[in-house]
């Protein structure tokens, strides 16, 4: 079934942001198409869907590959009201309410992997990226989202670490709407990111802590080309994550590459087992 931007409007209902929804069949990137209609001076609530991106891209210019007609490929424009400082807590909001959005139409619990992915039974289904851009008619960030939804075979180099909705719901043998799926993102967006301002954020940083899919396990990982090796304690009250690191010593990390669990037997140089 194809995308319809009055399907996907008639699923997503929302008080907060009105969505303009255009359904585009082929195009490079949803993201430049939205980065466009920013600098044009657009308003808030425009999102593009796309049925194959040529050049969709992840964090630090990965790419993001899926078959036409399979996954959800879109970007959202925002003008967010809020203090500049604050804008890093969207990517986290957006994160829980794509939980929330696939959650509320499939008998699935996903789990978030700080700071931009989202896992089922620890594989990615999902990758976010949110990019801050000046215009003419103000700042805005565009939200650039991937879900892996009807795909059934992926690449060698991620067969291992990535997987679909459908698979793992039904083995892969049922198209599940992406219509019905795509709205109810929508919704789950228009609720969470209303959640921005200080009265509200702490609220949703426990919803995202009962749904890390980080935080007890060891990882490895880098920063700014430095690697690093650990144990995820928790979420700081702005979503970065804390760390005990191999020294011994806390670190709070707001931005990290690379993130792995390391599962092995016996104790770590930390003093503690590893899984």
């Amino acid at each position: 079934m194809k995308l319809e931007a009055e399907k996907i409007q008639m699923a997503s209902q929302t008080s907060h942001l009105k969505w303009k929804i255009t359904v585009l069949d082929e195009i490079g990137s949803t993201s430049d198409y939205v980065r466009d209609l920013g600098k044009q001076g657009a308003p808030e609530g425009w999102v593009v869907f796309a049925e194959f991106q040529t050049k969709g891209r992840g964090r630090r210019e990965k790419t993001w590959k899926a078959l036409p007609g399979r996954d959800l490929m879109f970007s959202v424009l925002l003008r967010p009201r809020s203090e500049p400082s604050r804008w890093p807590r969207i990517t986290t909001l957006a994160a829980l309410a794509i939980c929330k959005g696939i959650s509320n139409e499939l008998p699935i619990s996903p789990q978030i992997k700080w700071p931009n992915d989202i896992y089922i039974q620890g594989k990615k289904v999902c990758g976010i990226l949110a990019e801050t851009l000046s215009t003419p008619s103000g700042a805005c960030v565009v939200l650039g989202i991937g879900v892996n939804v009807n795909s059934l075979d992926f690449d060698p180099e991620i067969q291992s670490t990535a997987t679909s909705l459908s698979l793992m719901i039904e083995g892969g043998k049922r198209v599940l709407d992406r219509n019905l799926l795509a709205g109810a993102i929508l919704m789950a967006l228009d609720v969470e990111l209303s959640r921005m301002e200080d009265d509200q954020f702490p609220a949703a940083m426990e919803e995202v802590r009962a749904q890390s899919w980080l935080i007890g396990r060891t990882i490895r990982g880098s920063v700014d080309g430095s690697d690093f090796f650990g144990r995820v304690t928790d979420l700081d009250p702005e979503g970065h994550l804390i760390v005990i690191l191999s020294d011994g010593t806390l670190a709070d990390l707001s931005s990290a590459e690379n993130i792995r669990e390391v599962i092995c037997d016996g104790v770590g140089s930390l003093g503690f087992p590893l899984k």
